[in-house]
């Protein structure tokens, strides 16, 4: 029996930290951008990392590294800002490096395993397996969220 179902499927965005791969819909990207100069803005949380200047609009910049509580590495490169719009609120992620857009088949997203390692579980909205690759799928309103 096919139905709609099976047809149905999510663009994202794949992007790297560590050696995991993370994914967002592409619904709420608005950019992706080479690293620029942060301004740092006093007594915010530790994974803030400050504010930048993207055309004419103050958007504030999230380390998902300290976010998630990895080890923190050095810019490189390959980090990116990936803007995130979410709501009425934009956002900046600073991540390893954005590798691909692709289509991601409904039906091949499964809830969270008990154990995905390092990450919190409540910021993340499911996993999916295409060919040997494991995409994490971000839940950005808890990702944005200020930690409790």
């Amino acid at each position: 029996m096919t139905n709609a179902i099976e047809q149905e499927s999510i663009k994202v965005i794949v992007f790297q930290l560590a050696d995991k791969e993370y994914a967002i819909p592409v619904s709420h990207v608005q950019g992706i951008e080479k690293l620029m100069h942060i301004t740092r803005v006093p007594k915010t949380e530790k994974y803030v990392k400050g504010v930048i200047n993207l055309r004419g609009v103050v958007t504030p910049i999230v380390d998902l590294r300290e976010r998630f509580e990895l080890p923190i590495s050095k810019n490189e490169e390959t980090t990116r800002i990936i803007i995130i719009s979410l709501e009425d609120m934009e956002v900046g992620f600073v991540v390893d490096s954005a590798n691909d857009v692709l289509d991601i088949a409904a039906n091949s997203i499964e809830p969270q395993p008990e154990v995905v390692g390092s990450l919190g579980e409540e910021f993340i909205s499911g996993v999916a397996k295409l060919d040997k690759r494991l995409l994490i799928l971000l839940h950005l309103e808890k990702v944005l969220n200020p930690l409790k």
